[in-house]
């Protein structure tokens, strides 16, 4: 079973009474836009949104909000941002930082545009609401008032659950200052029920320095936000959340949602949403940051790959696994590669968990009727060879013309190799064909020379015109006794001559793609 209908179904089973009772589930995610979105970060609205698709298809209601978070601190200036000019905002919540150009209202929706468009590129429709519009609207006073009210059991559940220690008199609340607007400044205490007493203090954070102001304010109405595990909890009450997850290192024993559980059920009296705790997608190896720029930005990742792809790296791996990304290395091909099998699967007519995934992976446009498909590292090495009409190759591959959804593939696919070659792809990817032979070949060993001899023998006599045959038979020409080397260096020696380079695609489709003489004249000249 697909691992999003697997999740959908413990779901129903918890909220069986209300799924009969007509109510519709409502699942609920956050990002934070202190940046560009990664890649990273598309982890937890797949997960989210593939569970939503998951149970629209067991025919239970249900509602997907995505908060985009723009009531959070400013506490580093993203790359790309002039330091100087943003420093001064630092403290201050996203919502009231500039925007750096006038496409946006300010700074968080500015980075929310570029995340919004990844997240529909995917295609997950989320029902998009701002972080600051509860707090404005006065929808979180309620259950600001229950935590500045249960302030000593929230200190308690901190400490008895987490092991962090807040002194006596904390309130769990970060207050606006009216004189300088920064939020990070800030310190509360003594709340009479309407206000509460702050001091902007100097040197509370490292980042930036407070103003000073000393005085009453009221926390309501946008006045102040909760610190987060706190405002966690409090937001599936407000939004009257039964779906949330989070990434897997939130929900360690002593950790934020097991904080977040606590508060829920002690202060809110709300019980906590249905947990969808998930593994990370990492970029090389390494989890990224939006504020700190680590790893492929969102944006970026979408517009390298069609959304069939992008939807494949997002959901091919179980929630519990792992998603390992690396554009500038062999992520790119090995999707494709991924894409190839599963789609020969789905069209033999299988029936299971990879048939229900390549279901998924094109939720719009329907599965695609069988077709040839031509290998992504193929047509990456194609576009880069101006003499070859990559169509016509594909052709000869198939061995029959091609449908007109072949073409519009393979058109695709090129399109998406020449935006790989030029911003991504390894140097093993990127050939050049040489017009005359590489200065390099004059290192080339007698043995080598011999053995380019012998196959430019072979193809006089016989050229072969598909790259199986021909790939046959270049593999058994080194393997001859007459001739003295090993593999490897005649097909190091191979991919000089007309690279110049030590590597290739495989060489028998390759070869059997240029133009029969230019071959036979390159390996005789190699020979001498």
């Amino acid at each position: 079973m697909f691992w999003a209908d697997r999740i959908a179904q413990e779901i129903t089973r918890r909220f069986a009474g209300d799924i009969k009772g007509g109510k519709a589930l409502v699942i609920r995610d956050e990002w934070t836009a202190s940046g560009r979105g990664h890649v990273g970060s598309m982890r937890g609205v797949a997960i989210h949104g593939a569970v939503a698709e998951a149970l629209a298809r067991q025919g239970v209601p249900y509602t997907f909000r995505f908060e985009i978070n723009d009531f959070d601190v400013m506490d580093s200036v993203p790359p790309g941002l002039r330091e100087e000019e943003y420093k001064q905002y630092l403290g201050m919540l996203l919502l009231d930082v500039p925007s750096p150009d006038s496409s946006a209202k300010n700074f968080a929706e500015y980075y929310a545009n570029d995340f919004k468009s990844a997240i529909n590129h995917a295609g997950f429709t989320p029902e998009y609401y701002w972080g600051s519009e509860p707090y404005l609207s006065g929808q979180m006073d309620a259950v600001i008032y229950e935590a500045l009210n249960a302030a000593d059991t929230i200190r308690s559940i901190y400490k008895e659950v987490s092991g962090s220690v807040k002194e006596a008199g904390w309130l769990p609340i970060s207050v606006l200052c009216p004189e300088c607007k920064k939020i990070a400044t800030t310190e509360a205490s003594d709340f009479d029920g309407d206000t509460v007493r702050i001091i902007c203090e100097k040197n509370k954070v490292e980042y930036t320095e407070g103003c000073g102001f000393k005085g009453r304010v009221s926390p309501f109405k946008g006045g102040a936000k909760l610190p987060w595990k706190v405002e966690w909890a409090a937001k599936w009450k407000v939004n009257g959340v039964m779906v949330e997850g989070g990434g897997k290192d939130h929900s360690t024993k002593g950790g934020s949602r097991d904080v977040a559980n606590h508060i829920s059920r002690e202060v809110f009296t709300y019980e906590p949403p249905f947990n969808l705790p998930y593994e990370f997608i990492l970029v090389g190896g390494k989890k990224m940051s939006s504020s700190k720029g680590r790893g492929s930005s969102a944006r970026e990742i979408a517009d390298l790959v069609p959304s069939k792809i992008f939807r494949l790296a997002l959901l091919g791996k179980d929630i519990n696994q792992q998603i390992n990304f690396d554009p500038e290395g062999d992520t790119i091909p090995v999707l494709y590669d991924q894409y190839d099998k599963l789609a020969q699967n789905f069209w033999s007519g299988a029936d299971d968990d990879y048939a229900q995934l390549f279901t998924q992976i094109h939720p719009k446009e329907g599965t695609p009727e069988q077709m040839f498909l031509m290998r992504f590292s193929q047509v990456a090495f194609l576009v880069q060879m101006p003499h070859l009409q990559i169509l016509d190759e594909a052709k000869k591959l198939k061995g029959s013309a091609l449908t007109k959804e072949e073409e519009i593939e393979i058109a695709e696919r090129a399109q998406y190799a020449l935006r790989w070659l030029q911003n991504y792809a390894p140097e093993k990817y990127v050939f050049k064909l040489h017009d005359t032979l590489p200065s390099i070949a004059t290192d080339l060993t007698r043995a080598q020379k011999d053995t380019l001899e012998a196959l430019r023998k072979d193809l006089e006599m016989n050229y072969p015109t598909s790259g199986e045959v021909m790939h046959a038979l270049i593999r058994s020409v080194p393997l001859r006794p007459n001739l003295l080397i090993e593999p490897k260096d005649f097909f190091v020696a191979l991919y000089t001559i007309f690279l110049g380079k030590d590597s290739g695609p495989q060489a028998g489709w390759f070869l059997a793609a240029l133009p029969k003489e230019f071959v036979l004249g390159r390996l005789h000249e190699a020979s001498q």
